[in-house]
């Protein structure tokens, strides 16, 4: 099995579930209200998300395919499991997703909430994206 012969339905649901996430994760019944304080500003500063929205099924779909690109490279045989690719999704989320947001964060000074706000977002998404990769049977 080469390297881009990859499982193209679970890169695809792995997208899919990251994108869902995001719509609970910035709903005001988890943190939207909260992201939106912390940005300092309203729900109608934001306008038509119509292009942000677009951009996120992009860099939901690229995460997925990158993702499992590397759980095919390193290829341990734990991370063709669902708790080995949540694993991976979480030590690449903590040590290259967030530690890179956090340069973002300290230089720009946007705040510690939105930090754990959005960076939770992408650790939890590249979680169950992980999961869903790694426990998805080849097939």
């Amino acid at each position: 099995m080469g390297i881009l012969n990859l499982n193209w339905v679970a890169i695809f649901a792995a997208a899919i579930a990251g994108m869902l996430i995001g719509v609970a994760w910035y709903s005001p019944l988890l943190f939207g209200k909260a992201w939106l304080k912390a940005l300092g500003k309203t729900s109608e500063d934001l306008g038509s998300r119509g292009l942000a929205i677009a951009g996120a099924a992009v860099s939901s779909c690229v995460s997925a395919m990158g993702l499992a690109v590397v759980l095919r490279i390193v290829g341990i045989e734990i991370l063709h499991s669902g708790p080995g690719g949540a694993f991976m999704g979480a030590f690449l989320g903590l040590t290259l997703v967030a530690t890179a947001m956090l340069s973002d964060n300290l230089f720009c000074g946007w705040g510690q909430r939105l930090f754990w706000i959005q960076a939770g977002y992408r650790v939890t998404y590249l979680v169950a994206m992980g999961a869903i990769i790694g426990g998805w049977p080849d097939g």
